[in-house]
């Protein structure tokens, strides 16, 4: 089943998470399972990140073998995280004009 999962990070910076990016290379080596990745700061600074899944055993794979991992060695802290059955996913073709080159 499709999940959605919601990410939460106090303390997890801009300058963090473009470091996460080329060590994780999620964009690059494509994880299995995943369908959508969009993340955003709000003005505290603090790091929302929605994902849509194949299934939370796909993105466990994922948050264990790669992104646990790759936060260790950077020192970046934990997010929290909820995770929920995607009820419904609609990726539309404008959103290619976001990708953060």
């Amino acid at each position: 089943m499709a999940v959605l999962a919601i990410f939460t990070g106090t303390g997890l910076t801009k300058q963090l998470y473009e470091a996460l990016r080329p060590e994780v290379a999620w964009e690059t080596k494509h994880p299995r399972g995943a369908v959508l990745h969009a993340c955003g700061f709000d003005d505290a600074g603090t790091l929302h990140v929605a994902d849509v899944w194949e299934s939370a055993d796909l993105m466990n794979d994922f948050v264990n073998n790669r992104l646990a991992p790759a936060m260790k060695k950077l020192g970046v802290p934990p997010p929290s995280v909820s995770v929920y059955p995607a009820h419904n996913v609609n990726v539309f073709p404008g959103a290619r004009e976001f990708s953060v080159k």
